[in-house]
């Protein structure tokens, strides 16, 4: 079937029906910056075939990780996935389910969120956990969000290296709120929150007593960020913080080029009211049966506009499957050794790459990813090594480089990353010379 094009006219007619003089007055919230002007390279009026057949082509130019060796963490990591969660969520029941309005129809649904919520709680120390956010990067601007409504305080701190990506999410949420602001320095009585990544973007894990004991002198609250969330089956629950919030892409979640993921949100009881989304809570039916409902939606599609703590209009109810199935696979053990494997892996990397002439490890502790320092430029040898097959890692500024292995690096791999570094180093040094 083919569909007639719109006319002049019939585009008049539609502007004028939504009060607008032109197409590009629809866009006029959209920074200028951030519009692509020109049309988009694409064949035209193609047929499935010859549609595939170029998207096809255009796959063809991407490296999977599962194909050479990976070392690109920077929060999107390379796990095992068992064939039993897809197996399990593409059942029709789970795929096809939306926002389960109705409980008397939504019991499966509703179980599963419950049970995701009761995983994350248990994970991250708090109370109460939410049904899902977008992402970690979201997550992290809702609670800056919360910590306002709570303490009625503008300034945020943020200690440590926070994702830059958190960190322009962050920004762009704030910037609809005159007053708010991040600062640096101590947290005082106009601090509303304290923001720390753990471990941080350098994959550094930081102690959490002290800032606790900062924020509970100032009277703000205490953010925690967790980027790996399989970092919380060796490092300790974060349960001093008022807030957590996270990715949880690394249990039952590909990596997907960078999305779509799995966020977290979870707090203490105090706050429950002030948590964006929504909670499923566990209650009895007429007959006294265990069964399970939406108890909290404090969303703008449940109250007034003015009144809601969220603009997060549904959940990731599909991956929240996912990391469940995931994660019941696992068991407590299984989770703990699996992380216990990903520390492993890090350290036979940085032993082995520390070994190698002129590279220097900036990490005295770590998880699965940590910072080496190269005498070549980081993003040029990451470039020069994708073309040889070898995804080397996440290049920082000047010879930084972010490497993260997991339960999926191989000794190989490793002898390939340092083989490959070693090479890049020696010629670095003979440019030197002459």
């Amino acid at each position: 079937m083919r569909y007639l094009p719109l006319t002049p006219k019939d585009r008049a007619d539609m502007l004028t029906a939504v009060g607008v003089k032109s197409i590009d007055d629809l866009y006029a919230c959209v920074p200028a910056a951030a519009r692509h002007s020109e049309r988009i390279k694409l064949p035209a009026h193609q047929g499935e075939l010859e549609v595939e057949r170029a998207i096809t082509s255009m796959a063809k130019k991407n490296l999977p990780a599962s194909e050479v060796p990976f070392f690109l963490g920077a929060g999107c990591y390379f796990h095992h996935i068992p064939a039993t969660v897809d197996h399990i969520i593409q059942r029709s029941e789970f795929l096809t389910s939306y926002t389960p309005y109705q409980p008397e129809i939504s019991q499966g649904t509703l179980t599963v969120i419950f049970e995701f919520q009761t995983m994350i709680a248990n994970l991250t120390g708090m109370d109460i956990a939410n049904a899902s956010m977008y992402d970690g990067a979201t997550a992290t601007a809702e609670a800056v969000l919360m910590a306002k409504r709570i303490t009625k305080r503008p300034n945020i701190i943020i200690h440590g290296a926070l994702h830059p990506e958190y960190r322009e999410v962050v920004d762009t949420y704030i910037s609809n709120y005159p007053d708010m602001k991040i600062v640096s320095g101590e947290p005082d009585a106009n601090t509303s929150c304290v923001i720390v990544q753990t471990p941080d973007f350098h994959g550094v894990p930081h102690k959490l007593d002290a800032l606790r004991k900062k924020c509970d002198e100032a009277g703000a609250l205490l953010v925690v960020v967790i980027n790996e969330i399989l970092s919380l089956g060796l490092l300790p629950a974060p349960s001093v913080a008022d807030i957590v919030v996270g990715e949880a892409q690394s249990i039952g979640v590909p990596m997907s080029f960078g999305g779509p993921h799995l966020g977290f949100f979870a707090c203490r009881k105090d706050y429950l009211r002030q948590m964006p989304g929504r909670l499923c809570g566990q209650t009895v039916d007429k007959d006294g049966r265990r069964s399970f409902v939406l108890t909290l939606n404090t969303r703008e599609q449940h109250i007034r506009r003015e009144k809601a703590t969220s603009n997060i209009c549904t959940n990731q109810g599909l991956f929240a499957l996912a990391f469940t199935i995931h994660m019941s696979l696992l068991g407590e053990i299984g989770f703990k050794q699996l992380a216990r494997l990903n520390h492993e892996r890090a350290c036979m990397m940085a032993d082995r790459l520390g070994k190698v002439k002129n590279i220097k490890i900036l990490n005295d502790v770590f998880f699965n990813e940590f910072m080496i320092e190269l005498p070549v430029d980081a993003k040029a040898t990451v470039q020069k090594l994708s073309t040889s097959g070898i995804i080397a890692g996440y290049p920082l500024e000047g010879g930084k480089l972010l490497v993260c292995a997991t339960e999926m690096t191989t000794e190989a791999d490793i002898e390939a990353l340092a083989g490959a570094l070693e090479k890049a180093c020696v010629s670095a040094k003979a440019k030197e010379v002459a």
